[in-house]
């Protein structure tokens, strides 16, 4: 026994050596950072599959602003509302007419003065072109001009053949129902609203594919620093098993022992696993934001951040981010909106209520010409007139004829109407107080968002702390180890908790930078599952002759 003691002690002496040697070498690096810790290991796991692209935050931002499909979407919205605009307003466009025809009739003759035959032939060719328009201010008007030439077997008729044209004009202008607006003006003031609102919508895609590329961007940046550690505490794990491997080549320790150094170094290659999983995953999501499908090797591209999590602390002014709120979110402001085209529709059936009445006034004109006959000697020619000469009665107004009328209507009980006018006025206030909801929900989203930024700086800065706690703690666990005073458990247990520390240290950063996003976002556009939604572009609006369906939903 005697002579033994020499002999452990000097293996005693290896084995503090050796695990000092091991704590500087590996645990030394505790102190530095995440990404430079990690920057010397490459393990054939990380090593891309197709070409790789360095990207920042902005560049990334840009790509989607460029390329992302929901936006390129998004983006005719406007355009098929310029076409509605158009359609709305063709209304308003002149209408050219022009017709020809030709016609031919055979009756009995049932008078002595159309001649000794039985059968009277009349014969006809007409033909004419007009002009008819609705105008802005509601009234419509109408140019006609027809020609015909007319033969017959009658020779009772004063002409034979007969031309004749003829000039008519007609005008109807309301003067109550329908003067200040109508069916048309009311789709046009629509039109042009759900085109406002459609940039709004636009607006707010921006905002919100802006968001989440930022989001997606820092969750990838995440996912990698996570694999980093999750390496890192394999390789302390597998130090630690190589140290125990020699522990018992050299008999200090049992063999039995070293199954929890296995067990360890097994749990911490399934983290590394789900790690490396979680990053083709998140590179996943940031390529479908920011990349157009037709790019070559769209899924074999692998993207590398070129920014790291930054951890700034920033100033926040929630009660200014309330007050930029309620100006610029675009939710809030397409409910305005909605009511605003809910108004144009309420004074159109405030407007469907009056009187129809109507102010009328025609003019026509007509000139004649052909075979002029002597109607006391049947078959004499009196004279004969030219087509031209019909012309010149026609324009020089020889034979003008005016009439002007005035038509009141007006419908006995309860019309559709006002039916729709009390619907849209209940509607009306229904909306304004949903309007005040609205602002309520926006403000308190602010307000919970700007807890968010002020409870993640919370958490980095804890989780910063934790970690340092975790690696002095780890750091004593080992010296303990090394003097024989602590077993193997409580070291793995340390290793854990740093690795633990770590993890929740780079969570805690991006969830910071996500919030600060968030925050910067909610200003503009409802994030994180926000109730305060309303209806897109247009669909809260009243129709003409609807039932006044609800302005915002």
């Amino acid at each position: 026994m005697r002579k033994q003691q020499p002999l452990q002690r000097a293996r005693l002496a290896i084995i503090a050596a050796s695990m000092m040697s091991f704590s500087v070498s590996v645990f030394g690096q505790t102190g530095q950072s995440l990404r430079t810790a990690a920057a010397a290991q490459a393990p054939a796991a990380a090593q891309p599959s197709g070409p790789t692209r360095q990207l920042s935050v902005d560049e990334a931002v840009k790509l989607a602003i460029e390329q992302n499909l929901g936006l390129q979407i998004e983006r005719v919205n406007p355009q098929i509302q310029d076409v509605t605009i158009a359609q709305a307003r063709s209304f308003w466009a002149p209408q050219v007419t022009s017709s020809l025809s030709r016609n031919s009739t055979n009756a009995s003759n049932t008078s002595i003065l159309a001649g000794p035959q039985s059968t009277l032939t009349f014969g006809q060719l007409s033909g004419g072109m007009g002009l008819n328009q609705l105008l802005p201010t509601g009234a419509n008007y109408s140019v006609n001009w027809t020609n015909f030439r007319q033969t017959t077997t009658d020779v009772s008729t004063t002409f034979n053949p007969k031309l004749q044209s003829q000039l008519l004009f007609n005008v109807t202008q309301p003067l109550l129902r329908n003067f200040a607006i109508d069916n048309v003006r009311q789709n046009i003031a629509l039109s042009h609203k759900s085109r406002d609102a459609s940039d709004l919508q636009l607006h707010a895609r921006i905002v919100q594919t802006t968001q989440a590329v930022k989001n997606a961007y820092w969750d990838l940046v995440y996912q990698i620093d996570n694999l980093k550690a999750a390496k890192q505490a394999l390789e302390v794990a597998q130090q630690s098993l190589h140290d125990n491997t020699r522990r018992v080549e050299i008999g200090t320790m049992a063999p039995i022992d070293i199954v929890d150094a296995r067990a360890e170094v097994a749990r911490n290659e399934e983290a590394v696993i789900v790690a490396g999983s979680q990053i083709e995953q998140a590179q996943d999501t940031l390529k479908t934001l920011i990349f157009d499908p037709a790019t070559p090797d769209f899924w074999n591209v692998r993207i590398d951040p070129a920014n790291t999590v930054p951890f700034q602390v920033q100033a926040i002014d929630t009660e200014a981010a309330i007050r930029n709120a309620l100006d610029k979110r675009t939710d809030l402001m397409i409910a305005r909106n909605n009511i605003e085209q809910s108004d144009v529709s309420m004074r159109y059936f405030r407007n469907q209520i009056l009187p129809d009445v109507n102010a009328q006034a025609q003019y026509s004109t007509t000139g004649t010409a052909g075979v002029l006959l002597d109607r006391n000697n049947l078959g004499s020619i009196l004279a004969q007139r030219s087509y031209g000469t019909a012309l010149g009665d026609l324009f020089r107004s020889s034979f003008p004829a005016w009439t002007f009328a005035l038509q009141v209507g007006y419908p006995l009980g309860t019309s559709t109407a006002r039916a729709n006018l009390e619907r849209a006025k209940l509607q009306y206030q229904q909306s304004h107080t949903q309007l005040k909801n609205l602002e309520m929900q926006i403000a308190a989203q602010v307000r919970n968002v700007a807890r968010q930024v002020a409870a993640n700086q919370k958490r980095v800065e804890s989780a910063r702390a934790s970690r340092q706690l975790a690696e002095e703690k780890l750091a004593a666990e080992e010296k303990k180890f090394a003097a024989g005073i602590r077993e193997t458990f409580f070291v793995f247990q340390a290793q854990r908790d740093l690795a633990t520390a770590r993890t929740a240290e780079v969570r805690a950063t991006a969830d910071y930078n996500k919030s600060l996003v968030d925050f910067e976002a909610v200003q503009e556009v409802p994030v994180g599952g926000s109730t305060s939604s309303v209806t897109t572009a247009g669909a809260g609006a009243i129709q003409p002759g609807s039932s006044a369906g609800a302005i915002i939903r």
